[in-house]
């Protein structure tokens, strides 16, 4: 049972980890990529988004099953050769970036709830974040996948209540199609695809391409799910909703439910260090394959935090351009960035030298036979 679970839900409980702080928790990316299409378009979008994270992700997981690359660094050398270094440019700025929309977030609603300044809510998220990079890869993946379970069960009170509470509005809503839903689906799903290469250190109990392809579409279920249930939501308060900062948390507002907001505010929080913690423990990953390399020996917990706390920092400076503004700019940019690095290579590249290897394989386990 431990092991279906490592196989099945544990890659795709980290990809939802990754994926979620800065657009699941506040909603934002959400209402940018999905429901500004319209109640129906913003469907359409999402399950053209769950569509190509599904191929990706199980693609991508073979080819680390296939070749025994779990970093990023790694799993590039095998798409992208020498030019592997061009994803950890892209991957850099998007570290940055989500770190900062979440510190964004942080700040935000920690000002409009309890008045403190919002550069407090990057220091709880440095404490966090630093503290789960500091003790490794087994904590960090326990976290996340614990985290999840519990961040389902609060979107599902959440979608629950809201049904109660503006089941109306949502059965007399009109079905809107606003044209670029193709295209917004698809560049959602390009610069969250980019975390897959992040989590792959969490891949390595799957042994047959049938549990690759299998864990890619159930993950990208996971991770796409709560999209579907916040776009819903969102439905109720159209089309004033388009024009928050923090769409999710105006809902609980206007719910009125003091038991609500508090959970969701816990559950929020969470997910802001828990996508954090995951896209450091991913680029710590690929520092100690280097350091391995050279010297022979993974890098000490110390030289881990401090890196998780330098990269933290600089985010939380970006983080004074506004969380409207990181999304709708930052992300946007990065996607077709991601495409012509990382999309266009596996599904070129990648398929080449998986059919590849596996004709070798044929060849050398026919060979006994032609002698």
């Amino acid at each position: 049972m431990l092991r279906l679970i490592r196989i099945y839900l544990i890659p795709g409980a980290m990809l939802q980890s990754v994926m979620i702080g800065g657009g699941y928790g506040t909603g934002r990316e959400v209402v940018e990529y999905f429901t500004s299409y319209g109640t129906l378009g913003g469907v359409f979008a999402i399950a053209v988004a769950a569509a190509s994270i599904a191929i990706v992700f199980a693609l991508s997981l073979e080819v680390t099953r296939v070749f025994k690359v779990y970093d990023y660094r790694n799993f590039f050398k095998v798409l992208l050769g020498r030019f592997w270094f061009l994803y950890e440019i892209l991957a850099a700025m998007l570290f940055m970036l989500v770190i900062a929309v979440i510190g964004s977030a942080a700040g935000e609603i920690l000002h409009a709830e309890i008045g403190i300044p919002a550069y407090m809510g990057i220091v709880v998220m440095l404490f966090a974040v630093v503290f789960l990079t500091f003790y490794g890869r087994n904590l960090v993946v326990l976290v996340l996948a614990y985290w999840s379970l519990f961040l389902y069960s609060v979107f599902l009170i959440y979608l629950i209540v809201v049904f109660l509470y503006f089941g109306d509005t949502l059965t007399n809503a009109v079905a809107t199609v606003e044209p670029g839903w193709f295209q917004s689906g698809l560049q959602y799903s390009f610069y969250n695809v980019t975390a897959v290469p992040i989590i792959l250190f969490a891949a390595r109990a799957i042994e047959t391409r049938g549990e690759a392809l299998a864990a890619g579409i159930i993950g990208a279920s996971i991770a796409i799910i709560p999209a579907l249930m916040l776009h819903v939501s969102f439905i109720t308060q159209f089309p004033a909703i388009l024009g928050t900062d923090l769409p999710i948390y105006d809902v609980f507002v206007r719910l009125d439910l003091s038991w609500l907001k508090l959970l969701y505010l816990a559950v929020l929080f969470g997910t802001f260090i828990e996508t954090g913690a995951g896209n450091i423990q991913g680029f710590v990953e690929r520092l100690d394959g280097w350091w391995i390399e050279r010297t022979g020996h993974a890098l000490s917990q110390r030289i881990h935090g401090m890196v998780a706390a330098v990269l933290v920092i600089l985010a939380g400076m970006l983080a004074q351009f506004g969380i409207v503004a990181l999304i709708a700019d930052g992300y946007g940019t990065l996607a077709w960035g991601f495409m012509v690095v990382y999309i266009i290579p596996l599904l070129t590249i990648g398929v080449w030298r998986l059919i590849n290897d596996a004709r070798n394989k044929n060849f050398l386990s026919d060979e006994p036979r032609r002698r």
